[in-house]
């Protein structure tokens, strides 16, 4: 499963009343950070499909949800469950990180 595509419109839907995990990826297309993390998030979209669901917001398109959750740089990473926001990660990290982090939130 690839990754979503999230906006201000979908966001409740899609991040705050799913009933999985939602890793959501804030970023903007001329972060340089961004475009780096962008395949780490991809594979694990596509490796951990069955427990996790990961979504992109694009700070530009979707100006008010960032805002409204505290978004003061990109990329950052938010891990949500059962609609609150559970951990968070600012910056650019390697697949493995990523990946390490989620574990330790009980998403593997």
């Amino acid at each position: 499963m690839a990754t979503v595509a999230v906006t201000d419109a979908t966001f409740e839907a899609d991040v705050l009343k799913s009933d999985k995990p939602v890793l959501v990826d804030f970023w903007a297309t001329w972060c340089g950070p961004c475009k780096q993390i962008g395949p780490a998030l991809e594979q694990i979209s596509d490796e951990l499909s069955e427990s996790l669901t990961v979504a992109k917001v694009d700070i530009d398109d979707s100006p008010m949800t960032p805002t409204k959750m505290g978004v003061r740089g990109v990329p950052t990473l938010m891990l949500f469950k059962g609609g609150e926001i559970v951990a968070m990660k600012a910056g650019a990290m390697p697949k493995t990180k990523i990946v390490e982090w989620l574990a330790e939130q009980g998403v593997s």
